[in-house]
């Protein structure tokens, strides 16, 4: 299911550049964001770090593209700026925004033992890749980190004065550390390979299971999934920027669809906050019940 939902949000946000597609898309990643990183982290990362990018995107396009029909002005080279070339700018800027944050919540979500369970039967050797790039990263900066400390115990600080001599220490943490990354991993290939992993017949314990719950919720985005698609390949989500700005007019039938697709966007949000509130009954539930059975307690300090 969770593999499902970020191969279509992926897509979407990255085939279709409808404005309400985008804007749909990007708040739906966004509040995604807020829930799985929490408040504090969300604002750093989209603030900090998507929206500087996000600016810098839209304004490149402007500088190096100059079709369109509305010109608004001239750039200290003669070239002309154009209406279409900034918002056509602004619209791939949102696209490429937008797709960074879904694949971070991809990565934070989809981990190595969900990528190994959906498809060690079908493609055992690249599913084993996918669950080692997916772990390389932290693994990397916490061996880093050692190696690091390790060279600076014995003088080959990365900030010592001498240029050169920095140089050299930096140079020779690298080597150190892709020398650690080919081992580990021609040791997990090996210790993988010992256990049978990828052989015919071969049995492996998995923690998921498909319930009724999975077939509910994929019920329910499969059939959004249909009716959204529909919409979208019936001309519902058509968006033109060069030469002249062209899109689909917004009429019942269309923002019906839009309204489908932001439910999609945040089914996610809608399973984890459903799931909030039950756990939250469940708990006062529970210490209701705890309260009534437990007996009176009568002070006697005073007797």
């Amino acid at each position: 299911i969770n593999f499902f939902y970020f191969v279509v949000v992926l897509l979407f946000s990255m085939c279709f550049n409808h404005p309400a597609l985008l804007i749909i898309s990007l708040v739906g990643a966004v509040v995604y964001t807020l829930v799985l990183l929490g408040v504090r982290s969300s604002i750093k990362f989209n603030l900090v770090g998507m929206l500087p990018m996000l600016f810098l995107v839209a304004l490149i396009n402007p500088l190096f593209n100059h079709g369109g029909v509305t010109i608004l002005g001239y750039w200290p080279t003669g070239n002309t700026m154009t209406l279409e070339s900034i918002v056509d700018g602004a619209v791939m800027a949102i696209m490429f925004i937008e797709v960074i944050v879904w694949f971070a919540c991809c990565n934070t979500i989809m981990t190595s033992d969900k990528f190994i369970c959906l498809f060690e039967r079908v493609i055992p050797a690249l599913s084993l890749i996918l669950s080692m790039v997916l772990c390389f990263v932290p693994k990397f900066k916490a061996q880093m980190h050692i190696i690091t400390q390790v060279q600076r115990c014995i003088g080959r600080d990365i900030g010592s004065v001498n240029v050169w001599q920095r140089a050299r220490n930096a140079i020779n943490i690298l080597s150190i550390m892709v020398t650690w990354a080919l081992e580990n991993a021609i040791d997990t290939a090996d210790s993988m390979k010992a256990r049978g992993y990828g052989l015919k017949g071969r049995t492996s314990f998995s923690i998921f299971r498909f319930d009724s719950r999975d077939r509910l919720v994929g019920g329910i985005m499969l059939a959004l999934f249909i009716i959204v698609s529909a919409g979208i390949f019936g001309g519902l989500a058509y968006a033109s920027y060069n030469p002249i700005i062209k899109y689909s007019a917004f009429t019942p039938l269309s923002i019906s669809c839009y309204a489908l697709y932001l439910v999609f966007c945040l089914m996610p949000v809608i399973v984890d906050l459903a799931e909030a509130i039950k756990w939250k009954k469940m708990k006062e539930s529970a210490t209701n019940i705890r309260n009534e059975e437990q007996p009176w307690q009568y002070s006697t300090s005073k007797i």
